[in-house]
This record gives structure tokens, C-alpha cells and sequence, in this order.
């Protein structure tokens, strides 16, 4: 192991890293409350056959730390529930946020 590098140990002491890391618990709280109010957004405007919001921009919310948001939009709203991008796309992203952040609690920050 490369010294400087990686932790001495594994630790799953989220709570500990986001206490660490106030701003980025902060960025996460508020990015999927945008990510969850798009979501609904889009569910009304489908509703009344207005102007909808961007596939891309709704999955870009959830890549860029909104997953949460998304799925709790998804299925409390039932909304995008039936296109497989979302049903596969933003659990699969989730997963990979929950592996960086614990690449980051585990890599000595």
C-alpha cells in the first residue's frame, strides 16, 4: 500500500465525514430537494400537457448528487416510473455516489 494514499482502516462512519464535511451534507440536502421539486414540476406539467422538463436535465439532477431526491420523486409522485433510464439509470447512479463517498471517508480525507 502507498503510504498517504489510503486510510489504515475501513470505516463506515458516514455521519462522522458529513459532520467533517458540513457544506457538502448542506450541497446534498439542497440539490435533491431541487432534484425532488423538478420532479414535480414535470408530473404537473405532464398532467396539464404543458411545456415538460428535459430527460437529460431531470437525470443530470440526479448524477450531480440529486439520486435521492429523484427516486423519492419517482416513486412518492409516481413519475417516470415506466421508462427504464430512470427506473435503472438513477438507482444505478446512487450506487456510485454511495461509492465515491465511501472512497472519500476511506481514502484519508
Amino acid at each position: 500500500m502507498v503510504k498517504g494514499h489510503h486510510a489504515d482502516h475501513i470505516t463506515l462512519a458516514f455521519w462522522e465525514f458529513f459532520a467533517k464535511y458540513k457544506i457538502l451534507l448542506i450541497y446534498l440536502a439542497v440539490i435533491n430537494f431541487i432534484a425532488f421539486a423538478a420532479y414535480a414540476v414535470d408530473k404537473v406539467n405532464a398532467a396539464k400537457h404543458r411545456s415538460r422538463i428535459k430527460i437529460v436535465t431531470l437525470l443530470g439532477l440526479a448524477f450531480v448528487g440529486g439520486s435521492v431526491g429523484s427516486l423519492l420523486a419517482m416513486y412518492l409522485l409516481r413519475h417516470k416510473t415506466r421508462k427504464d433510464y430512470f427506473t435503472v439509470g438513477v438507482p444505478l447512479i446512487m450506487v456510485m455516489q454511495v461509492v465515491v463517498i465511501f472512497y472519500a471517508m476511506n481514502a484519508g480525507w
